[in-house]
């Protein structure tokens, strides 16, 4: 594996680390949420796999998620929303304020309810990246940090290997593409074949909470935030969605929205000490979802474009790409996020 920084330093160290396949899903994102949904199944024993291969245990917490709603605007569009989920049968219900506050007392003082979501849950997104380098490392694989690939080789009509800044080059039976934000700038394919894959910058920070009386055990969405509670206190607070490419600037106006949004939900935030804030890069495709599956040459696969779903697929992608790399096996579950969806008709045949 050929990494252009620190391994997993990039999307999946800034995330954070929410398995939320039901209370986003959304009209048009039907096959999304099926995959989604394959993943989460996926979870338990992943991380179960991970914890025996490394020794780490990636804190798969199963409390759920609930999506707040403070006013009666926001519990109108939550409603809107239920009715297409509901539709996909998918495990989700409305909680009176009483019972809302019930499940987490520190919420503002005045509620209209939330959205429960059981199933949504979360992991500590770090610690996954660790157990993951840790598993791969046990099994074989070899790392190469900061060594950014600037090109595919192509020969013969096939990927035979990726070729570096300096001259250098890594020979290689089979490449797959997952290079995040940065996969639509590695060479050697023609343009209509690289994945349309763009950085969406994210602003985010983590306050410290007491861990032995956090402010919240549930993931929180908000409106304008989420909040999502660590066992060692932290309270990750994320995410703007800016379209500025590969800027890296934390700004007074991000993090202020950020901040504004958590005290509305959960006004003792205020008193908590601010202990990091970040930017990363999601990649995101031209529909927001991820490609996957074989590329245009032989011996060439995608992994990429997984956007804001990138630690909740993590299971699904690594299975179904090992069976296609191995076995030649597409699964039903990927087929809909091939490269082809974004080609013209003729050029995809």
């Amino acid at each position: 594996m050929f990494d252009r920084a620190a391994a997993g330093s990039g999307a999946s160290h800034a995330a954070a680390g929410m398995l939320a396949a039901c209370c986003e899903a959304e009209p048009g994102e039907e096959a999304l949420v099926a995959l989604g949904r394959d993943s989460q199944a996926r979870w338990p024993g992943f991380a179960d796999e991970l914890k025996a291969a490394s020794g780490i245990d990636v804190e798969l917490r199963r409390e759920g998620t609930l999506v707040l709603a403070l006013t009666a605007d926001d519990q109108a569009e939550i409603a809107h929303r239920l009715e297409f989920q509901r539709q996909l049968d998918l495990p989700l219900e409305w909680l009176s304020a009483a019972q809302t506050r019930a499940r987490e007392p520190h919420l503002a003082g005045k509620i209209a309810g939330a959205l429960l979501s059981p199933q949504d849950h979360q992991v500590d997104n770090r610690k996954l990246v660790q157990a993951l380098r840790i598993a791969a490392e046990t099994a074989g694989a070899t790392i190469h940090e900061h060594r950014p690939v600037k090109e595919i080789i192509v020969q013969g009509g096939r990927a035979k290997g990726v070729a570096f800044g300096d001259g250098t080059t890594a020979a290689a039976d089979v490449v797959v593409l997952a290079a995040g934000a940065w996969s639509r700038g590695i060479g050697g394919l023609p343009p209509d074949r690289r994945p349309p894959v763009r950085p969406v910058k994210g602003q985010m920070l983590a306050l410290r909470m007491d861990a032995a009386a956090p402010l919240l055990n549930h993931v929180l969405w908000a409106p304008g935030a989420y909040l999502v509670p660590r066992r060692d206190g932290r309270l990750i607070v994320g995410g703007t969605v800016e379209e500025k490419g590969f800027d890296e600037k934390i700004t007074a106006g991000g993090v202020m929205a950020l901040l504004d949004a958590a005290w509305r939900a959960v006004p003792a935030v205020e008193e908590l000490a601010i202990d990091e804030i970040w930017v990363g890069h999601r990649p995101g495709s031209r529909d927001d979802a991820p490609i996957l599956g074989p590329g245009p040459l032989e011996g060439l696969f995608y992994a990429t474009g997984h956007h804001r779903n990138g630690i909740l697929l993590t299971p699904v992608t690594a299975d179904a790409m090992a069976r296609l790399v191995l076995d030649h096996v597409v699964e039903p579950a990927i087929r809909p996020f091939g490269l082809e969806r974004f080609l013209p008709a003729r050029a995809a045949e």
